[in-house]
């Protein structure tokens, strides 16, 4: 009995060892439709990056209140939501985006930067 518990429990330590949440592992299927500022990225960065990047906010030197301002900008987002965690110009601060989020965001960059 106590072999089986041993066994029981090793198992389930090991288990545990791996976490891996929906989007780790959803993200492997690529966007199919075409992204667009409107309808995908602005909810992202309204959400993310918008108590910094207004009017007020520690970065309203830089705003992002506008599709002009996120597309004129979007190589330093996509440069600052993928830096490593610990660098201390990786956006957001304190936080990260999902690799969903960042996906979407990239893909927006290839599709074109439409905003409809």
């Amino acid at each position: 009995m106590k072999k089986l518990m041993y066994i029981i429990s090793s198992a389930t330590v090991f288990i545990a060892c791996e976490s891996r949440t929906y989007e780790e592992i959803s993200d492997k299927t690529p966007i199919a439709e075409v992204v667009t500022y409107n309808k995908d990225v602005k909810p992202i960065i309204e959400a993310n990056c918008i108590s910094c990047h207004s009017p007020g906010g520690p970065a309203s030197f830089q705003p992002w209140t506008s599709y002009n301002q996120v597309k004129n900008n979007i190589d330093k987002i996509i440069d600052r939501i993928n830096r490593p965690t610990g660098d201390p110009q990786k956006m957001p601060q304190g936080g990260s985006l999902s690799p969903s989020q960042i996906s979407i965001i990239t893909k927006w960059k290839a599709d074109g930067l439409s905003e409809n």
